[in-house]
């Protein structure tokens, strides 16, 4: 049962709520877009990167490798040793690019459908892992690199970003 007293100040303490909220919402919007380009670009690229260097041993491809996809990841819509070669290079030359911040949104594109393609056709089940890559890969297509890029210092990325 309330009182008197505790009813009156309910609706000063939902103000105070609110003002407070607000306050922490407005802290959060103080995190610089750039940063956020950064790390968005920065921490699949390494992810993918580490990946490419399990698959080759100086420039040659593992054998392992070689077997991995033959036996493992068996794409049904290529060749195993088309995906093998695909993949290597694309695990190496994709993040070298996004992390520089050159052709950034195509690099996101390209790491982006090869997230989709291990999820749907290699490991479906670690959806988690797959969605965290893809958040962070579709940030970078939709806002672009930021202004800590080659693109940027370039004038290659016009794209305007979307609120």
């Amino acid at each position: 049962m309330t009182n008197a007293t505790d009813t009156a100040l309910q609706p000063g303490m939902a103000a105070r709520m609110r003002q407070t909220i607000r306050r922490a919402n407005r802290l959060g919007g103080l995190v610089p877009q750039d940063i956020l380009g950064l790390a968005a670009r920065v921490f699949p690229a390494v992810v993918f990167w580490q990946s490419a260097r399990t698959k080759v041993d100086g420039f040659t491809i593992k054998d392992s490798t070689w077997f991995l996809f033959e036996h493992v990841y068996a794409l049904p819509v290529m060749p195993p040793a088309w995906a093998a070669v695909l993949a290597t290079v694309a695990e190496h030359v994709l993040p070298l690019l996004l992390v520089l911040g050159l052709l950034a949104r195509f690099s996101a594109l390209g790491l982006l459908i090869m997230t989709g393609v291990i999820q749907v056709f290699v490991f479906p089940g670690a959806w988690v892992t797959h969605g965290l890559w893809a958040v962070a890969l579709l940030v970078v297509l939709a806002q672009g690199p930021g202004r800590w890029s080659v693109d940027h210092l370039l004038r290659l990325d016009t794209g305007a970003r979307r609120g």
